[in-house]
């Protein structure tokens, strides 16, 4: 089964962060809980989150300066960033987004466009973390069905195979070394030597073979791997 999408939730209105974060794991997620950038910065030097919702507002350091933080370094660049916060003029917007943030969101909100707005930046950040299934080459997979075709033919393939064939797909012809695929596929707090990469690479080629689509899965020598074609869905 596929890990829970971690989402980061830096809030000072300790009612606000409990009641976001229980509405988070409802949807599926699994919130991590922080009431200042200080304390997020710490979070984030444990684990690195697949998106982070910011209020603007914060002790200390702002939520303003913490996104201009996470935007500069290079493990956090990619980080989605959605500012939840009562600060509702147009100036404030267009501070948050040159800031970095990928989307806004006005309180009061409700819990339903909350989830719709993490799922749609997460759809256009972290396409691998959706449930929208993926086709290339006759090469199909099914989130939400955890399901993989090859011209119809249906394979299997392990847990750890699932993810890296759904990073793949959803990043076609993009060259990706072991260090990466570590981040993306099993997350940058697992304890995994790189050379397990190729172990799963290989064996997500023999689960492809059946239907000969272990092609589209290349090698570039001194660099990575890449999975070759375009997406549709």
């Amino acid at each position: 089964m596929a890990n829970p999408v971690r989402v980061l939730v830096v809030e000072d209105e300790p009612a606000i962060l409990e009641l976001i974060a229980i509405n988070l794991e409802h949807a599926g997620f699994a919130p991590l809980r922080a009431a200042s950038a200080e304390e997020a910065a710490h979070l984030l030097r444990q684990t690195l989150p697949d998106a982070a919702l910011l209020d603007w507002m914060l002790p200390g350091q702002s939520g303003l300066a913490l996104a201009r933080k996470l935007r500069a370094e290079a493990r956090t660049r990619e980080l989605p960033i959605i500012f939840l916060t009562a600060r509702s003029g147009e100036s404030d917007k267009v501070a948050a987004l040159e800031a970095g943030a990928d989307d806004y969101l006005t309180k009061p909100f409700s819990a339903r466009e909350l989830i719709a707005r993490i799922r749609a930046v997460l759809r256009r950040r972290a396409p691998q973390l959706g449930d929208q299934p993926v086709e290339i080459s006759g090469l199909r997979l099914d989130p939400g069905a955890h399901e993989v075709h090859g011209n119809g033919r249906g394979l299997e393939l392990s847990p750890t195979e699932f993810r890296l064939l759904h990073f793949l797909m959803t990043h076609p012809n993009r060259v990706y070394s072991r260090s990466k695929l570590l981040d993306g596929v099993w997350g940058d707090d697992a304890v995994v030597e790189e050379r397990t990469v190729d172990v799963h690479v290989r064996r997500l080629r023999q689960a492809l073979a059946p239907s000969g689509h272990d092609a589209l899965v290349e090698t570039v020598r001194g660099s990575g791997y890449l999975l070759r074609g375009g997406a549709r869905p």
